[in-house]
């Protein structure tokens, strides 16, 4: 999706070559408009399956989540990292640790709100090394839910979220893929893609 690439290439922020900011628009700061072209390339991409929930953790993945819902004219679900007074009943749960915060959490989703019924597409901003990824899907499978695939808006290429998912057997499409990036000069190298409608 070049747009998201163009909008990385100016406004994204390298540190240490692994760590790429981008919450001038993605994550902290948030461009609806382009939160809204994102949902329709991944309707387009997903236009052949069912979806009837999406599902993404907190807390950066809510804002894209429920703009990409839209689209899908779906609810979203988001899993929690810590329970509160308001979170009572059964739950799904999961570890996951998180490369960005360098801790590991159990991720919660309430029972009444995932099932067998459900058509999941999972929406996250960003896939390091999967393992958040790895999470959602375990909620998914505990639901006995069918898991459709999964949108992703920056994926970083050069670590083996992405590989260890594809290798799964999951529907993966990110819509940037960074294969490289260099902190001394700005660089960032993208993954070429390309992609067709698929058939209803």
């Amino acid at each position: 999706m070049n747009i998201l690439e163009e909008r990385i290439r100016k406004d994204g922020i390298i540190n240490d070559n692994q760590v790429l900011k981008v919450d001038s628009f993605l994550n902290h700061q948030m461009d609806v408009a382009l939160f809204k072209q994102m949902g329709e390339e991944w309707k387009r991409r997903f236009a052949d399956v069912p979806i009837t929930k999406i599902l993404t953790i907190e807390a950066s993945g809510i804002g894209i989540a429920c703009i990409v819902s839209e689209c899908f004219n779906v609810p979203v679900v988001f899993a929690k990292k810590s329970r509160t007074i308001n979170i009572e009943g059964d739950m799904y749960t999961a570890q996951v640790e998180s490369f960005t915060h360098k801790c590991t959490n159990q991720i919660m989703v309430s029972k009444k709100f995932l099932g067998p019924e459900d058509h999941i597409l999972i929406i996250d901003d960003f896939l390091a090394n999967g393992c958040a990824l790895q999470g959602l899907i375990s909620v998914v499978s505990q639901a006995h839910a069918t898991l459709e695939g999964i949108g992703i808006a920056i994926e970083k290429g050069f670590q083996n979220g992405g590989q260890i998912i594809r290798n799964l057997g999951y529907r993966l499409e990110s819509l940037a893929i960074i294969e490289s990036m260099d902190g001394a000069t700005g660089q960032i190298t993208f993954r070429k893609q390309h992609h067709t409608a698929p058939q209803k």
